[in-house]
């Protein structure tokens, strides 16, 4: 049981400690140090002590499916995607060998920030994108069909894998190493050569740099946009529902934002994993909380990447989740880091805002924050094994 000094130790450090800097946990031992040693001393020993991130998992349940070693493979470096809270709202259904349908997984919906589940596609998209270059690294080529009419079809495409005999192919580190960065941008614009690469005169592509108008206005209506999902008590719940405050659960889900996807490290990572549960995320100081990280975010990077596409059809979501999943394997060859920022999307009834605010004409799906990084760790966020999401 929690004793009444270590819930003082929790209040104090969320009260007063918001950035984790060497001199912030200086003050913070000297302050409780005291109380650490008489009060949790024996419980500190039997704490969660270190997040539990993807390199921890190490055997994967077999499948009663059992595909093909290639196979398995192909769809696991396909679930690298990234989605919305990390749902990973897909599943495969296994027709036979290198036949499989691709679905939409309806219990993974986020209905609260995504009614109409613009998101739940494109992340599917990004899915699909994944599956691809896997397929290609084993010298298949994908032949797709697109077969759902609405965002709510369960069954999105069908997929045959055909063997070219023609290796090697894409080169799959790319998918293992991405990683979505909160933190740790530095101020500069990027570069044109750098642009040039990643965005390569695509149409739907428009970068706006940190000395623009357009960027300041994102910033502004980003940070708005929060402070309106924080405090609609249907979001928030619904955030709780996908956060994995403890190891435990993070290591039972393999799925949801953990501590170590948040970038909750050190004792800061260590007081949400073992004092925080689903109720915290509904105080306002944990709201509050959440707007302060967001400010503090915008107010470093080198631009925001937006991401348009012709129409809103199932197809054209597909397509553009795909886009910017190549972009995402992309960014670390120059140093930069990429933060999708959807909340202005997911809290106006319209992008209209946004097209007249930055002059841009098409149906704007992704905001991503970008920006060189300090440094570029492995990734951490957790991933179903394919056992989990492969379906007869």
């Amino acid at each position: 049981m929690q004793s009444l000094e270590l819930l003082r130790m929790q209040l104090f450090y969320h009260s007063h400690i918001q950035n984790n800097t060497e001199m912030n946990r200086r003050k913070f031992f000297k302050i409780t140090g005291g109380t650490i040693l008489a009060a949790g001393g024996i419980f500190y020993l039997l704490s969660d002590k270190r997040n539990f991130i993807r390199s921890d998992v190490k055997d994967e349940p077999v499948s009663d499916i059992t595909p093909r070693p290639d196979e398995h493979e192909i769809l696991y470096l396909a679930s690298l995607a990234p989605s919305g809270h990390n749902t990973q709202p897909w599943f495969v259904k296994y027709i036979e060998p290198y036949h499989w349908i691709i679905g939409n997984d309806k219990r993974k919906w986020l209905p609260a920030v995504d009614p109409s589940h613009r998101e739940t596609i494109l992340s599917i998209g990004a899915f699909m994108q994944n599956l691809e270059y896997a397929a290609s690294h084993w010298g298949y080529v994908c032949r797709w069909n697109v077969i759902a009419a609405t965002n709510e079809d369960e069954n999105i495409a069908e997929v045959r894998l055909i063997k070219t005999g023609s290796v090697p192919g894409y080169d799959i580190s790319r998918i293992k190493r991405r990683r979505t960065l909160r933190n740790g941008y530095f101020d500069a614009a990027l570069r044109k050569a750098d642009l040039a690469y990643l965005l390569a005169d695509d149409l739907h592509f428009f970068y706006f740099p940190n000395t623009s108008k357009e960027y300041r206005w994102l910033n502004e209506q980003t940070i708005e946009a929060n402070r309106i999902q924080a405090y609609r008590d249907d979001a928030q719940k619904e955030l709780a529902e996908w956060i994995r405050f403890s190891s435990k659960d993070a290591q039972s889900y393999r799925d949801g934002l953990t501590t170590a996807g948040m970038e909750m490290e050190g004792m800061t990572g260590w007081v949400v994993r073992n004092f925080f549960r689903k109720s915290s995320a509904l105080k306002n100081s944990f709201r509050e909380k959440g707007i302060d990280r967001v400010k503090e975010q915008v107010s470093h990077s080198g631009g925001w990447i937006i991401i348009t596409s012709n129409d809103n059809a199932v197809a054209d979501l597909i397509e553009t989740g795909k886009l910017m999943q190549r972009l995402f394997l992309k960014v670390r060859d120059k140093g930069i880091g990429l933060h999708p920022m959807t909340q202005i999307l997911e809290e106006s009834p319209a992008t209209d805002p946004v097209n007249q605010s930055t002059g841009i004409n098409g149906k704007i799906q992704f905001l991503l924050r970008t920006g060189y990084v300090k440094n570029y760790p492995d990734p951490v966020s957790l991933r179903r094994p394919v056992k989990w999401f492969l379906r007869v």
